[in-house]
């Protein structure tokens, strides 16, 4: 029987690098394609038994490798059917002012993405709205009231090419 780990041990075992060779490698590809994929079809599928599985699954659970399973959502089927890209640039860079504008990006749940970039700008967010009248409600009573903002350059989303999770 297993040994639950203590949190230091879970978080030093986190940062130990975890080798994946090419079951590993098929088995994320996977469950990338379908999260919901049973232990044993995916045995199915790479010639192994479900339980050499469902310990490399764990282990890579267990190696920050697979960070979470998800539900992917249609936002026009949510009513947030508009995508804006918001490049923005602070007023002061410090730490303490990056760290309150990260802290106040987090609480808008309008932004599902945040990138630090380089370049003009120091941040890039990825914004969902219902319409532009929605936008602009989020744009003037949320976006521009975080304390250190700069300067924000919106560049509205005609169409998605390609958008992928897959990594393998």
């Amino acid at each position: 029987m297993a040994k639950k780990m203590l949190p230091a041990a879970e978080s030093a075992a986190q940062e130990l690098p975890v080798i994946l060779d090419k079951k590993d490698l098929e088995i994320l590809k996977l469950l990338q394609e379908n999260a919901r994929m049973p232990v044993k079809e995916i045995a199915e599928n790479i010639h192994l038994s479900p339980t050499p599985v469902h310990e490399r699954i764990r282990r890579m659970e267990n190696g920050g490798i697979i960070k979470q399973y998800a539900a992917l959502l249609d936002p026009q089927k949510l009513n947030k059917g508009m995508m804006v890209l918001c490049y923005v640039s602070l007023k002061q860079h410090d730490k303490k002012a990056g760290l309150k504008f990260i802290q106040a990006i987090n609480a808008l749940h309008e932004v599902i993405e945040c990138y630090s970039i380089s370049g003009e700008f120091d941040f890039m967010l990825k914004v969902m709205a219902r319409d532009m009248v929605g936008f602009y409600d989020f744009h003037v009573n949320k976006l521009s009231q975080v304390e250190n903002l700069g300067h924000v350059q919106s560049i509205f989303v005609m169409g998605v090419i390609k958008e992928t999770h897959l990594l393998l």
